[in-house]
Parts: C-alpha cells; structure tokens; sequence
C-alpha cells in the first residue's frame, strides 16, 4: 500500500471524476483535503499512479482521529484486487471497531469473506440510494417569497446542540463534536423562526455530501426541505463542490424529494454502511 501525498491526492481526484457516480464518497472525501478542510484521514492505494484500489481511512498519526467514530471508505475497480489488498495488506485495522461507509454493495461479498477469516464480526448497518444533480440546470427551484427569504441563514456553533439531538446518527458526544466540525468547515443552510432559532436546516458531510436533512415537526408541510435543497445546490456548485447525496433505502419521502428536484440516480448502484468488530 502506498499513502498518498498532497500531489498525488490532487491527481487521484481528477481520476476519481472519472468514475463518478461510483466514486463519489471517497472522491468527496478527497475534495475537501485537497481544499484543506480539516481531516483525520489518511488516503491509500493499492499501487501507484495506476490504482484500482483506494481507500480512505484514519490517519495513525493523528491526535484527533480518536475524537471521532473511525470509519473507512473504500473505492475500486477491480474485485479480486480489493480482496488482494484486504486480506494480505494492512489496510484497515481489524483489531477495533470501524465502519465502511458508503462503499457499492457489489462489494459486500469480499468484505464478509475477509472478515470471516479472521472471525470478525460484520453487520449491516444501512443501504442507501445514492443521488446527485448532474447538472445545475436540472435543479427544480421553489419560489421563495420575501418574508421567508429573510429567515434563510447558516448554521453557527450555538445550533450545534439542537442539530445532534434531532440526527439520528447523533445524540451523544461523538456526534456534537462531528456536528462542530461540520457547521464550523462546510457550507450548512437552516430556515429560522421570528426569534431566530433554526426550525429547519441542511449540512454537508466532510466527504462533501448533503445531509442531515431535518424539519421541526411542528413546521412540517410548509415546503422548507424543498427550500434549503435548492439553496444547498446552488450554494455547493457555485462553489465547486460535487452535489450528490445519500438516501436511507427506507426513507421513501426524502427520496422522492430529491427526484422530484432533480437529483437522478444509477439504479444497478446501491451503496451501504457496514461495521466490524470482534
């Protein structure tokens, strides 16, 4: 395995654009490094420059990895390479827990198998449709009148607490720092009330994907999802960000919101989180 320098991270970007939609999250991931966004990962291939294997994982030498719940992201080309790097590598670390996130569900065979041999432990944790926008011109825009064009801010670090109480994947310290991180480093977008606490927001993840899509359910129905995806959109591909994001397999109703704004997906594609612990 070789580890990636801050050259090579900037080629292995324009590759991964090439095999987009596939490589969205390890090339999300490597979006925000090369735009020197905070980041406790370290980048590694199978062989350099003509990888087929990539993998986004903690970085060993750095002091905050430990602040946050360690997860490896994992793309490739070619099967029995993946299972090559996994079983005669190191990889990943199998001594503790971690989740593999976001890689194709094409993969999941291999990655039960390697973790069988060495008698650890794997559980799926979630499937998801991934979905992006593949161009700005396809984005459906909501009017927005004035009134509610004047309640439309970014998250600070005082909403932090309200965002981790209402993540599903939150709710405990681990998930406040995550959500620090994310308010403080990438674009986020929230709908206020007269008072001016958020009752409506959207983040993006440090691998560059929207999320954490969350109404008040006391001002459900006034169309503020559709809102805050729209004004993310825009935002992120003014910017130059990708703009894809991932939608739990059950969550039918954001699902079809994305859809109906645009966003379009490759349907042989599913994406999943897995965990693995002894």
């Amino acid at each position: 395995m070789k580890v990636l320098n801050k050259d090579e991270l900037q080629i292995a970007e324009e590759v991964l654009l090439k095999h987009l939609p596939k490589s969205y999250k390890v090339y999300g991931f490597l979006y925000g490094i090369n735009r020197n966004k905070p980041s406790t990962l370290e980048v590694v291939v199978d062989k350099w420059p003509d990888f087929k294997v990539i993998i986004c994982r903690p970085d060993p030498k750095n002091k905050r990895a430990l602040e946050f719940m360690k997860k490896v992201t994992v793309y490739s080309t070619d099967e029995e390479v993946l299972r090559k790097v996994l079983r005669e590598e190191k990889a990943v670390d199998w001594s503790t827990y971690f989740l593999v996130g976001g890689f194709d569900i094409f993969y999941a065979p291999i990655l039960k198998e390697v973790s069988a041999e060495r008698d650890i432990n794997n559980r799926g944790y979630t499937l998801v449709h991934l979905l992006y926008l593949p161009d700005i011109s396809c984005l459906l825009m909501p009017e927005v009148d004035s009134e509610l064009h004047s309640r439309i801010s970014s998250l600070n670090l005082s909403h932090a607490d309200l965002v981790n109480k209402t993540w599903k994947f939150g709710g405990n310290e681990q998930g406040h720092r995550n959500i620090e991180n994310l308010i403080s480093n990438f674009p986020s977008s929230c709908i206020t009330d007269v008072q001016g606490q958020p009752v409506s927001w959207m983040l993006v993840y440090d691998y560059c994907a929207l999320g954490i899509l969350y109404t008040l359910p006391e001002h459900r129905g006034k169309g503020y999802a559709k809102v805050l995806v729209s004004i993310m959109a825009k935002k992120l591909h003014a910017e130059g960000y990708p703009v894809y994001c991932f939608i739990e397999e059950d969550n039918t109703v954001s699902h079809t919101l994305f859809k109906n704004m645009g966003f379009i997906e490759d349907a042989s594609y599913r994406a999943a989180w897995f965990e693995f612990k002894f």
